[in-house]
């Protein structure tokens, strides 16, 4: 994966990192705060309103969302923000340093961005026959269909930390084989 090779700002590397492997929209990483985040849980706790749907959102975090959050942690420690900006530990990474970061490896708008990780995620994960459903849970996706919005209320949290996991070995795996 060239985000591994990445040279530039140690804490932008990690954003983009994590944002590989928690599927998570880009200013939701951005914004993530040190007080969010229960590691022995292995659980992101995202609050309603930093989400898109204004719900609140747990992100269950695997072995390796969790290396990189243990090696970007230090970087955090003088302010609240775990990705802040190279210019300030109480600022967040700007809206568009994941894509210039892109940009300067080489990869052209068309090919990928930073939002369109979860593209990414969503295809290959369905293509290997993950249960649709939880795939737009690990998302934070309300479901289309109003009535079975409004009546199941199902979270399939064990299912998304099986998924998140199995995502994780999986981004590993390519990483290995390129």
């Amino acid at each position: 994966m060239a985000i591994d090779e990445y040279d530039g700002w140690p804490t932008l590397k990690a954003a983009l990192q994590f944002l590989a492997l928690t599927c998570v929209r880009p200013g939701e990483v951005r914004g993530a705060t040190r007080a969010e985040f229960d590691q022995e849980k292995a659980v992101w706790h995202i609050p309603a309103e930093r989400m898109k749907m204004r719900a609140p959102h747990d992100v269950p975090l695997s072995k390796q969302a969790l290396r990189v959050l243990g090696e970007v942690w230090p970087l955090s420690e003088r302010g609240g923000l775990v990705f802040p900006s190279i210019r300030s530990t109480k600022r967040p990474l700007s809206e568009n340093a994941m894509n210039a970061a892109l940009r300067r490896m080489g990869y052209r708008k068309d090919e990928v961005t930073a939002h369109g990780f979860r593209v990414t995620a969503s295809t290959i994960l369905n293509a290997r026959n993950y249960d649709p459903d939880v795939i737009e849970a690990v998302l934070a996706h309300q479901d289309k269909n109003a009535i079975r919005r409004t009546y199941n209320r199902a979270t399939y949290w064990e299912q998304r930390v099986t998924l998140m996991h199995g995502w994780g070995d999986l981004l590993d795996a390519l990483k290995a084989h390129r």
